[in-house]
């Protein structure tokens, strides 16, 4: 397995008031972290910017208008969300280090990319930044590998919030298959199981709530009995990740309780199914996770797992010791929402 990662030193300059949990301290983690995997001899590339084209394919163009004016200003744009001087530029080699990801893998079969980026995207909607995020980075690169010939894409995320721009931006579309499991109810208060998608995307919207406090025993239930058997009978061309660490149990702004060796395994899990359907090709891109040792280690368990040889099966997932009583809640809500489309 030949991985990339893509990164930029320039991200600590996207810069948020002091408190924050957005903070520059993230991007010094980042770096630390790109560091530590090329001395292993992992190759680090630097991001270019997005283009508004690319951008267009899931903003509106008044929307990307105006997030240009923020060039060179600090502004707060919703409660949670601020830019520096610096953000606009920032933003942009976000997005376009998620499409250099997909370029990667689309163009080489067997060939896994990270995309280490800040500010983070899947709570981006259309028109709207919030939640910390300015532009959906791995919905700009989903669109980027319909344009590069993907039929279908699947993009699974596990977050601790529930990706609303994401799903919002393909809700309708039958040909991007959306999987988030996340806290609920919780921030920012969508992700229902019964969200199911509209129109010609019904089924391909599929949210799986679990309750505060989910151990690695649940993450491991519901990964098993709906996530991978759902990209397993969509067979997409390609898996995009939203990897966000902030489930983990030492975060502050979530009430999961995942070990680190569970975003590994998670990891694996899709790395397996992406070998099954779509000749190995996968992309994570980062969003959440706000203590920084918890970061860094997720991270490091995120790429190791990326990097690693053609996963076993079964995936070696952590032990708790707990129950999965939440992932089996979540499975009876997502099998009754889901019963016309998928085989649960």
């Amino acid at each position: 397995m030949s991985v990339i990662l893509i990164h930029s030193d320039r991200f600590a300059e996207h810069q948020t008031p002091p408190g924050h949990p957005e903070r520059p301290e993230r991007a010094e983690v980042m770096d630390a972290v790109a560091d530590r995997w090329r001395s292993r001899g992992i190759e680090i590339v630097a991001p270019r910017e997005a283009t508004v084209e690319q951008l267009a394919r899931v903003h509106g163009r008044e929307y990307l208008r105006q997030i240009s004016e923020t060039t060179g200003r600090s502004r707060q744009l919703d409660p949670d969300t601020y830019t520096s001087p610096e953000s606009h530029g920032i933003a942009l080699l976000a997005a376009g280090a998620a499409i250099d990801a997909v370029e990667r893998v689309m163009g080489t079969s067997h060939q896994a990319a990270v995309a280490m980026v800040r500010p983070p995207g899947h709570h981006a909607e259309r028109d709207r930044a919030m939640g910390f995020c300015l532009y959906n980075n791995v919905a700009v690169a989903a669109a980027h590998a319909r344009a590069q010939g993907a039929a279908t894409v699947a993009i699974v995320d596990y977050d601790v919030h529930h990706g609303n721009g994401t799903q919002h931006i393909f809700e309708a579309d039958p040909h991007v298959l959306y999987v988030s499991t996340h806290q609920f109810p919780y921030y920012p208060g969508t992700g229902a199981a019964h969200e199911v998608g509209r129109e010609a995307g019904l089924g391909f919207t599929v949210n799986v709530p679990l309750e505060v406090g989910a151990s690695d025993e649940d993450y491991q239930f519901v990964f098993e009995k709906i996530v991978v058997p759902v990209l397993r009978q969509f067979e997409p061309d390609v898996i995009l990740v939203s990897a966000g660490v902030d489930a983990h149990e030492r975060d502050p702004l979530g009430g999961m309780r995942l070990s680190t060796a569970a975003f590994a395994a998670m990891t694996l899990e899709l790395r397996a199914v992406a070998e099954e359907c779509c000749r190995g090709r996968i992309a994570s891109v980062t969003e959440g996770g706000y203590d920084l040792e918890a970061l860094a280690s997720s991270l490091d368990a995120i790429i190791d797992a990326h990097a690693t040889p053609t996963p076993s099966a079964p995936v070696s997932w952590p032990k708790s010791g707990r129950t999965a009583e939440r992932g089996d809640a979540a499975l009876a809500t997502v099998r009754q929402a889901h019963s016309s489309y998928w085989q649960l």
